[in-house]
């Protein structure tokens, strides 16, 4: 199983990464066989071309389901960003730029990206889980213990999450944001960081969080360009697969190896 974190509309460095892990070949179609391949959300923002990104991933899909492998992705904050912005624009939000869409532009948002933006594209995200668990680990965009304001289940988690995300309740979207501002919830250098994973890990009945959402720079103090593969933390309970791409990181597709 392959995973890859957030992209941020680099859609060129997408290609590159994919055809480097030899799952995509020099026609862009797909090439991986059975392989299985999952996205950690954050597909827009801060980058060139998020609907690019998510048009690859689209097509790659139907392709990778024919050849008799996967690809599926998770909902990022920046969809949810994206999103709000579409279905509320200029409606008051808590956040700082006191509309949805000024807090999106705030984010990173691209307007391109906003013009661009067709039912099916929302159709397709509308639709995307909060978290899986993939042979007993748990696969979520956040390093963030806000998922457990919406159950205490993956199913729980994701059918909240669909829920609001078919809802025109503004004030629903706005907690949700809200939800995806924390960061670094398990980490080493905060007090039972360790402890904090484990618990969260024992609700959704997994081993191992994989997780983006906190560029790998962030947390090590190293430039961006130098990050190369993925952080393994809190005592080996947490893998943190954002690269930093938008930050100039090269990101990098990690391969999931076996539990011991």
């Amino acid at each position: 199983m392959y995973i890859i974190g957030d992209i941020h509309g680099h859609y060129g460095r997408l290609i590159a990464l994919l055809q480097n892990a030899r799952l995509m070949g020099d026609d862009l179609s797909w090439a991986g066989g059975d392989s299985t391949l999952w996205f950690l959300g954050d597909f827009f923002d801060r980058g060139p071309d998020g609907i690019g990104v998510v048009n690859l991933v689209m097509r790659l899909q139907r392709e990778a389901q024919a050849a008799g492998g996967r690809i599926e992705a998770l909902v990022g904050n920046h969809e949810l960003t994206l999103l709000s912005a579409h279905h509320f624009g200029q409606q008051a939000s808590t956040g700082p730029g006191r509309t949805f869409l000024a807090d999106w532009k705030r984010n990173g948002g691209i307007d391109q990206d906003l013009a661009r933006l067709t039912d099916q594209h929302i159709e397709w995200l509308s639709n995307l889980p909060a978290m899986a668990k993939i042979d007993n680990r748990l696969l979520a965009h956040a390093d963030a213990l806000a998922y457990t304001r919406y159950g205490l289940s993956i199913v729980e988690v994701n059918d909240s999450f669909a829920a609001m995300m078919r809802s025109e309740d503004d004030k629903l979207w706005d907690e949700a944001l809200e939800a995806f501002s924390e960061h670094e919830a398990f980490i080493d250098s905060r007090e039972d960081g360790a402890s904090r994973a484990q618990a969260f890990l024992r609700i959704f009945g997994a081993e191992q969080l994989i997780h983006g959402h906190t560029p790998i720079s962030k947390v090590t103090r190293q430039p961006a360009r130098s990050i190369t593969g993925a952080l393994v933390y809190a005592n080996g309970l947490c893998v943190n697969v954002d690269g930093g791409i938008y930050q100039g990181g090269s990101g990098f597709v990690y391969e999931v190896p076996s539990l011991n």
